[in-house]
């Protein structure tokens, strides 16, 4: 535990939403809700506004729109969101070499490590300075958290939330944390919130005062140790520099089993090239080729094929992830479908194709199912569980997903409100104009196209001298009391 508060925890505030309603005027305001928009969506991240009817991540998108019916429902723009994170995870590097990412939008940063901040005024200073800086790089906000510890720091920024800051001084902490719900500690969900309500444990205070021998009888050795711990605010974790990510992967959950093998291959097929485009984004090459296959009673396979080095060409990942599927039973249908690569390298191994033609399929099954030898799924001719080829409607929505960006050669840039009946709606607005006006063409209309998003900030204040030399006009304010708010 530190004596000084120099660990600060960064979490931008709603943040998918947040990037939408920046990029597209009309929705500011307003509540908006990210995430998958079919039967069997989930919500990845409601604004603010949607908070308040009740809409919270993790939710079935179902069960929001019952909620929420007149929020603004949209498809994640993930290439939007990462060239955010990555402006974001730039100007933290500023701050120090150890920066630990939890997520596109959360991070550690060890203040003391990199020579900015050794006490309490230092450390308020540039806390005030980062979220200044996020606005005028970004134009969203973000919520900091200081503290002694990783634990304590994360703490500060959920409860400084939204777009404020709260310092936690070393020495105060166990007043803080004790008539705090026993939910705000790492590690204890709704299942071991509920074992220690049956215990008469709610606060922190109450974990403190039943002792360490207790919450070891009733949580096991482990478990009951770190939770007395950390009830008396000790977290000695340190700030880990950002590690190399181990594998790169993506999924698709349909909104409607899939029985017909020729489309279940497309579909795979259409993965291994996604994944293989965020492996090359990643400047990465890869190994091993994993299929994920969730069927239709939720028993999830994976198969995996190890090349003979790494590669990112994809066709060779293509051809590895149909192989593996020719191995997996499909009768009944298929939930959900992913591709991964795993073996990460720097470099790639060019004559990976001829060799992976021919190269004998290691096959690895996690638990959860087993499939039936003898039996690849196809469908007999006839078979009622084949399902009809997809519509012109399925395929606009693919092409044409709510809330993604487009260009029309007449009416300049926009985004896709929805589809259906053959016709695309488009409100043509950008980051930094007035809200756009909203116009309806048919979804084969050679004049409209899909386009990349826009920056959420046209012109952004140039820091790269920063922190040493942040603009004084644009330093927010410096409070020594702890907290401080816009």
């Amino acid at each position: 535990m530190r004596a000084a508060p120099t660990i600060l925890h960064l979490d931008m505030d709603a943040f998918y939403a947040s990037a939408e309603q920046a990029a597209k005027p009309s929705l500011r305001g307003k509540p908006v809700v990210v995430g998958g928009l079919g039967p069997r969506g989930v919500v990845a991240t409601a604004s603010y506004e949607a908070r308040r009817f009740g809409v919270h991540s993790a939710m079935p998108t179902a069960q929001a729109r019952r909620l929420a019916p007149n929020a603004a429902y949209l498809v994640p723009r993930f290439q939007l969101y990462r060239t955010v994170s990555d402006q974001v995870m730039e100007l933290l590097a500023r701050l120090s070499p150890l920066v630990e990412p939890l997520s596109l939008d959360e991070a550690f940063v060890d203040l003391e490590a990199g020579g900015t901040a050794d006490d309490t005024a230092s450390a308020l200073e540039i806390g005030e300075q980062l979220r200044t800086a996020i606005k005028a790089v970004t134009g969203l906000s973000g919520s900091v958290g200081l503290a002694g510890s990783k634990m304590l720091a994360k703490i500060a920024s959920e409860e400084a939330k939204p777009n404020g800051l709260l310092l936690i001084e070393p020495g105060t902490e166990r007043e803080l944390l004790a008539p705090m719900s026993v939910r705000i500690l790492p590690g204890v969900g709704p299942a071991t919130a509920d074992h220690l309500r049956r215990a008469g444990m709610t606060t922190v205070d109450d974990l403190v005062e039943a002792g360490e021998d207790e919450l070891v009888r009733l949580l096991g050795k482990a478990h009951g140790g770190s939770l007395h711990r950390m009830a008396f605010g000790y977290d000695d974790r340190p700030v880990v520099a950002e590690r190399d990510a181990k594998s790169v992967s993506v999924e698709d959950t349909f909104d409607a089993d899939l029985h017909d093998r020729v489309r279940i291959r497309t579909e795979v097929e259409r993965l291994a090239d996604r994944c293989v485009q965020r492996l090359r984004g990643a400047g990465r090459s890869g190994r091993t080729v994993v299929l994920k296959v969730r069927r239709y009673d939720f028993s999830t396979l994976t198969r995996s094929e190890t090349l003979r080095g790494p590669t990112d060409d994809p066709s060779v990942v293509r051809e590895a992830a149909a192989r593996l599927l020719e191995a997996v039973d499909t009768t009944g249908g298929v939930r959900l479908l992913g591709v991964g690569v795993t073996g990460l390298a720097d470099y790639t191994q060019e004559d990976l194709f001829a060799q992976a033609a021919g190269e004998q399929t290691a096959v690895e099954e996690s638990a959860g199912g087993t499939t039936p030898a003898g039996d690849d799924g196809a469908e007999l001719p006839g078979d009622p569980r084949a399902e009809a080829p997809e519509t012109a409607e399925q395929r606009a929505a693919r092409r044409w997903p709510a809330g993604h960006d487009v260009r029309h050669d007449v009416y300049g840039h926009g985004w896709v409100q929805g589809s259906g009946v053959g016709r695309v709606t488009v409100r043509f607005e950008e980051p930094e104009s007035a809200p756009g006006r909203v116009r309806t063409f048919r979804i084969d209309d050679p004049e409209l196209q899909p386009a990349d998003p826009l920056p959420l900030v046209r012109d952004p204040v140039d820091y790269s001298s920063w922190p040493a030399s942040l603009p004084k006009s644009l330093s927010g304010p410096v409070s020594s009391g702890g907290e401080s708010r816009p």
